[in-house]
């Protein structure tokens, strides 16, 4: 199987083959663009063997009419099929599902019939139903193979200036892939040039190296933040949930005396409202900073959850400041985010600031500078999605990646180089160089797998809270670990009581997290762990470091066999390998060494 360009295609104005070079004088189109083969990536590593292409390009508005775009694609012919064609379908954001679906079999998510507007914009760059049948899509990165098995990779270097969508589709010459530059309806300004990130192709090796090299590079050029210390800590989410008051945490703190915690994170709960991060509710009488002054004393470093780009419609920053909304394309706040328990308003309906205003991006500088002054050096930032939304901002020239990025760099700003930042709910692309830390799945839960009780997102069941989801995202994106940022797997689930996850699958995600040298976080009532507990979290903690430290040393973890079936099953590194019964949750531990 092999990739040989095309064409560039800018849906709505034209396609523009390679044969001819448009001028601005030309009139084709009314945009110039370019296009150019630079050489491999970076030499150092890639494994010895291996093959690679860099395409750089660039496009420019070229009349006077201020013009939204879309989108620009590169696109490649897919020649030299061999049997069947998978496709690595990566997931937009933190919880959306990773998998390997046939080309000509399976369908992209957004056609699944009952599929809802707000589930796409949360879980894909473009927000539309493809428009194409056998279509298929990945974000940001992708792998195909036929049945010769030998992979190509396909990836975007950067994210933080738009998005990278790949599309497999039958086109014009037949198999296609086109090389997506999602611009959102960015405006272009007359003679307005735009460098688009450069697109990787590379070859000659397995998938687990090509994919370990492509986060490697996407890592340096981007100035991963990759140097903060291993992660263990505590959080209040999955047993108080929304519930948790301020005595919940007090009492656990006092509990945590021989648990091994550097961290202790107040999660969703703590809150007046959403949107309003400075104000407690009446759980929390003592207020913020009375908090983080109770944990430090308890030897914690004090973290804290908030979802930064959202308001309430009820809350204070929504009725004093309605002109730093984003609206919708009928002139009221931009719904983007739908949840029940947070009541607002409008039953769980919420809004989202607009993160191209300067006023909004000042609000989020001064928010987080303050929360570090209390002692929250650790922000937990969620549902960090939002701005990516199709909607009206103010500032028309920004890509929904720049919108997203504006927002986490204005925190960034304020929370100050030292304050650990994770991410949550994020767009990976566009996080890179900003975040320590980020999560790269579905909430875990104290199940393996969906109930049939649970309703069902069609399309995007795989975001639904599962531990089975949660595997399957710690396993495929565990190249990513001290590449791009430090993996947040999700909480290992330690309790034997107020759960449907059997012990054996307990011990399973367990190591699995311990496999894949991420951050290993718990989030049960102490009062409800015993003596197993504790071996269990010992041995996790303990695998962690191992996998994390040749992680520092070059060796991340993998999972074997990665493109040969719909989930993973194997995931392997430094410090053992766990294979996985995905029907239950069991597992077999093989130790290395």
């Amino acid at each position: 199987m092999r990739l040989v360009l095309d064409r560039i295609e800018i849906p709505g104005f034209g396609t523009i083959p390679l044969s001819r070079r448009p001028t601005p004088s030309d009139g084709t189109t009314g945009f110039a663009v370019g296009i150019t083969a630079g050489g491999s990536w970076e030499d150092s590593v890639l494994p010895s063997g291996a093959n690679s292409e860099r395409w750089s390009w660039w496009i420019a508005r070229d009349d006077a009419a201020p013009q939204a775009i879309r989108s620009a694609s590169m696109v490649f012919r897919v020649v030299e099929v061999a049997g069947r064609l998978r496709m690595l379908r990566h997931g937009y954001q933190s919880w959306s599902p990773s998998d390997v679906a046939v080309f000509g079999v399976d369908e992209d998510r957004s056609r699944i019939p009952g599929s809802i507007e707000l589930i796409r914009a949360i879980n894909q760059a473009d927000q539309r139903v493809v428009d194409v049948e056998d279509e298929l899509r990945s974000e940001w990165l992708t792998v195909l193979v036929d049945d010769t098995n030998e992979p190509v990779l396909v990836g975007f270097e950067g994210g933080d200036r738009h998005d990278g969508t790949l599309r497999l589709r039958t086109g014009q010459t037949g198999t296609e892939l086109w090389c997506e530059a999602f611009l959102g309806d960015a405006v272009f300004v007359d003679g307005e040039r735009r460098d688009l990130h450069e697109v990787l192709v590379g070859t000659g090796a397995s998938a687990e190296a090509l994919l370990d090299a492509w986060a490697s590079t996407v890592g340096r050029v981007n100035n991963a933040r990759v140097s903060a210390g291993h992660q263990v800590g505590w959080c209040s989410w999955y047993h108080y949930f929304h519930d948790v008051t301020q005595n919940d945490i007090e009492s656990n703190l006092r509990l945590s005396g021989d648990w091994p915690f550097d961290v202790f994170q107040v999660d969703d709960g703590f809150q007046f409202a959403i949107g309003d991060w400075l104000t407690t509710n009446e759980k929390f009488p003592d207020g913020l900073e009375a908090m983080a002054a109770s944990i430090a004393t308890h030897g914690r470093r004090p973290g804290l959850w908030l979802a930064p780009f959202l308001a309430a419609p009820d809350s204070r920053v929504a009725r004093e400041h309605p002109e730093w909304l984003a609206r919708g394309f009928d002139g009221e706040p931009l719904v983007n985010m739908f949840n029940p328990p947070w009541e607002g308003g409008r039953d769980g309906l919420m809004y989202g600031l607009d993160t191209t205003l300067p006023e909004v991006q000042e609000h989020l500088r001064s928010l987080t500078a303050t929360l570090v002054a209390m002692g929250y050096t650790y922000l937990k930032l969620d549902f960090t999605f939002s701005p990516s939304f199709d909607g009206v901002w103010a500032d028309r020239s920004f890509t929904p990646a720049q919108r997203v990025r504006a927002g986490f760099d204005a925190i960034r700003s304020g929370a100050g180089d030292d304050t650990f930042l994770l991410g949550c709910g994020v767009p990976l692309a566009h996080s890179v160089g900003v975040v320590d830390g980020n999560r790269i799945g579905a909430d875990v839960a104290p199940a393996w797998s969906l109930s049939e009780e649970v309703p069902m997102l069609a399309g995007y069941s795989g975001t639904q809270p599962a531990t089975r989801h949660a595997w399957a995202a710690t396993a495929t994106r565990s190249f990513m670990h001290r590449r791009l940022w430090l993996n947040d797997p999700d909480c290992v689930m330690l309790r034997a009581e107020q759960t449907d996850l059997s012990t054996d699958a307990a011990r399973t995600w367990a190591q699995a997290v311990g496999v894949s040298g991420g951050m290993v976080l718990v989030s049960d009532d102490l009062a409800l762990l015993g003596d197993a507990a504790h071996v269990l979290l010992d041995e996790a903690i303990s695998l962690s470091r191992q996998a994390d430290e040749a992680a520092r040393r070059g060796r991340v973890a993998t999972a074997p066999g990665l493109l040969e079936t719909t989930e993973p099953t194997t995931l392997r590194s430094a410090a053992g390998e766990v294979v996985v019964e995905l029907a239950d949750g069991s597992s077999i531990f093989n130790p290395i060494g």
